[in-house]
């Protein structure tokens, strides 16, 4: 029996919910997601036309209880840093066993990296590249690297450039990250190899060695970026000892986290 925790079920989120719930030793599910289902989701998303105008947390409590009619649902629908919800995010993620984040804002990945630490609990998160060429899945255990820790190697270890680069120093300015949608086959393929990584690391808890704590796997030959389709680069990122976020040096209990979150997100535009 366990107990996940996820934030996001927009399409990658949901794919990866699906692959997940499938499996019997998940036996209770938390969602949180904010957003509202729109038209322009339908192409990329497993629920169709007719949730549009919905939450997309309960459209995917209700895809969770038709595939598994006798599991344990809970949904929240704000966000990680509404008012007043701090405390009930925090007694669910204290419950549950291994968290998974399907979020695409920098700041919200920050903001989950910092609760799951917070409660010692092991987590995931995939990323889909702009386009659909590729893609990242990453796996985080208490005492390791953090997610500031592996976001900022990465920057320094790799360049993918896909048109002018998010401001990340400025994240809540008026510069808007430019994307271009990947398909829904690019979004699914990562969302298995996400889903794969989740169970293998929900199963073995302890103990658990894929032989890589990053992996970026390409989906299409792009030049300058990927030389091959279908290639998997494996990565060992330690944790940093000057990491803002969790270096030896630590985070006070006084200090806001929203101060350091900013200055690792200051960092990445440094890098």
């Amino acid at each position: 029996m366990a107990c996940i925790i996820q934030v996001g079920v927009g399409s990658g989120g949901m794919a990866v919910l699906d692959l997940i719930i499938r499996d019997p030793q998940v036996t209770d599910v938390t969602l949180i997601e904010p957003d509202r289902f729109e038209m322009d989701n339908v192409d990329r998303h497993l629920i169709g036309h007719s949730g549009v105008g919905r939450a997309k947390v309960e459209l995917a409590a209700e895809w969770v209880r038709e595939h598994r009619p006798g599991i344990r649902m809970r949904t929240v629908s704000t966000s990680l840093s509404a008012d007043g919800c701090a405390g009930s995010i925090d007694e669910l993620a204290d419950s549950a066993d291994i968290g998974i984040c399907a979020v695409d804002n920098e700041t919200a990945k920050y903001a989950w990296d910092e609760l799951m630490r917070r409660h010692a609990k092991p987590w995931t998160l995939g990323e889909v590249l702009s386009g659909g060429i590729g893609g990242f899945v990453h796996w985080f255990a208490p005492g390791n690297a953090c997610y500031g820790c592996v976001a900022g190697y990465l920057q320094r270890a790799i360049s993918i450039d896909q048109g002018k680069a998010p401001d990340y120093s400025q994240p809540d300015g008026g510069m808007a990250e430019t994307k271009i949608p990947a398909s829904r086959a690019a979004i699914s393929t990562i969302a298995s190899l996400h889903a794969l990584v989740t169970l293998g690391l929900l199963t073995h808890r302890t103990g658990y060695a894929p032989g890589f704590t990053s992996l970026l796997f390409s989906l299409e030959p792009v030049a300058n970026v990927f030389p091959l389709a279908f290639k998997p680069y494996r990565f060992q990122i330690p944790r940093a000892p000057d990491c803002l976020i969790c270096g030896t040096g630590g985070l006070h209990a006084e200090e806001d986290v929203d101060v350091a979150i900013h200055d690792a997100l200051a960092r990445l535009g440094q890098a």
